[in-house]
Order: structure tokens, then C-alpha cells, then sequence
């Protein structure tokens, strides 16, 4: 019992993490290297909560609820997102914390991630780019990508790792 209030805790200070990081993006286009840190750092106890094993089961190292495949995707996740930001397409706040979450977020939930964060991000990228236009701004228009992954990665966390009506029943 003790781990699943773990468990939630932990997603409920990720989910903090999650707006923290979008609002400081949109006041500052900055996501603090001590916030990704924690973020990080809260990653060993959830997989400890979640009763993620640390070494892939039978025969495959592709066992979705493993560490080892945790940590694969997020060095992937960092090596591509690190290719967008050497073209500058990325920032280096935004790819930090793209890596930190992929520790958190089951493989394919995290495909689910990428996928709500590219809409919302094409979405938030057309809403300032017509605000950025109805002003008359001439400098070059910053998108606070962090809205967009904070967005996906609160989509995820909802659909896919709160307790649904059945279960919430069973916590009372």
C-alpha cells in the first residue's frame, strides 16, 4: 500500500514539474536544469513504486517494464533530440526534458508523448505565429516548446497512469 501512495505521489510532483516547466518557458523560454534534474532523480523511485524489474524478463531486451529499455529510449530520445537542437530546431531545455520523461513513461506511452506534444506544438506554433503577425513584432518568434511537452506528458500521465473509475472504487 505504501508504494502506491508512492506511485501516485510521485506522479502528482511530476505533474507539478510538468506546469512548472511549461510556465517558466513561457515567462522566461528557460526550463531550469534543476528542475530536469528532479525529475531525473524521481525516476529510480517510481520504477521502484511501479515494480518496474531492473533487468529485461525472458528472452528479449525489449520488455516494456524494464529499466534497462527505460533507460535505452531516453540515451535514443537524447541522441535524436540532440541532433534537432545542433540545427537549433530544439532547445536544450526542451530536449533535457524530453530525456528526463522518457525515464518515466512506458515506451510506448512515451510514442504517445511525442506524438500529442508534435500537434499541440503545431498548434501553439500557429497560435503565436498569428498573434507574432496581428502585433507586428519584427524579431524572430520563440515558441515555449515546453507548453507543448508539458501538454503530452500531462496527456500521458492522465490517460495512461491515473487509476480509472474501477480502480478508484478500490482506493474508496
Amino acid at each position: 500500500m505504501l508504494s502506491q501512495y508512492l506511485y501516485y505521489g510521485l506522479l502528482i510532483a511530476l505533474a507539478i514539474a510538468l506546469i512548472f516547466a511549461a510556465c517558466t518557458d513561457i515567462k522566461r523560454r528557460q526550463i531550469s536544469n534543476k528542475l530536469n534534474l528532479a525529475i531525473v532523480l524521481g525516476a529510480p523511485l517510481f520504477w521502484w513504486a511501479s515494480g518496474i524489474s531492473l533487468l529485461p524478463q525472458g528472452s528479449t531486451i525489449f520488455d516494456p517494464t524494464s529499466v534497462v529499455l527505460q533507460l535505452g529510449i531516453a540515451v535514443v530520445a537524447f541522441l535524436l533530440l540532440a541532433i534537432l537542437f545542433r540545427f537549433k530546431m530544439m532547445g536544450g531545455g526542451d530536449v533535457k526534458l524530453l530525456t528526463a520523461l522518457a525515464l518515466w513513461i512506458e515506451p510506448s506511452a512515451f510514442l504517445q508523448l511525442l506524438i500529442i506534444m508534435a500537434l499541440a506544438g503545431g498548434v501553439l506554433t500557429i497560435v503565436m505565429g498569428a498573434y507574432h503577425f496581428l502585433r507586428r513584432q519584427k524579431e524572430r518568434l520563440a515558441i515555449p516548446y515546453g507548453v507543448a511537452i508539458a501538454f503530452g506528458g500531462l496527456w500521458v500521465l492522465t490517460t495512461t497512469y491515473l487509476p480509472t473509475a474501477a480502480n478508484a472504487a478500490m482506493w474508496g
